[in-house]
């Protein structure tokens, strides 16, 4: 089994797609059928759109947790700090490897772990 689709919806799809930009990912802005504009990125076979909220949504999920490998692990924590990002984990090893914990705009915690295989 693999996990092909990963969507985030949100109230506002360009600050959430700027966030994730700092992490390595490029998105693109496009729309298809009948959905709204999006924001849309593929890490390995897995899409991950960033939608605005349905109509009946007044708030984004906050208890999604995500966790990505990162290849320049050390640059992006550098570059997150700079930016004044705030740590709820600063980078720690753990029994999974080198990870760090963030929110995103809309509070879902992220975890960040060092590529190994990369650096």
């Amino acid at each position: 089994m693999d996990i092909r689709l990963l969507v985030l919806r949100t109230g506002n799809t360009k600050q959430l797609a700027d966030f994730y930009s700092l992490l390595g990912l490029s998105f693109d802005y496009h729309k298809h059928g009948d959905t709204p504009f999006h924001y849309s990125t593929t890490i390995g076979q897995t899409v991950l759109e960033i939608y605005p909220l349905t109509k009946s949504q007044k708030e984004p999920d906050k208890n999604l947790r995500l966790g990505f490998g990162i290849d320049n692990f050390e640059e992006t924590i550098e570059k997150l700090k700079n930016l004044k990002i705030i740590f709820s984990v600063e980078p720690i090893q753990t029994e999974f490897g080198l990870m760090a914990i963030i929110s995103d705009p809309d509070e879902r915690k992220i975890e960040l772990y060092k590529n190994n295989s990369k650096e």
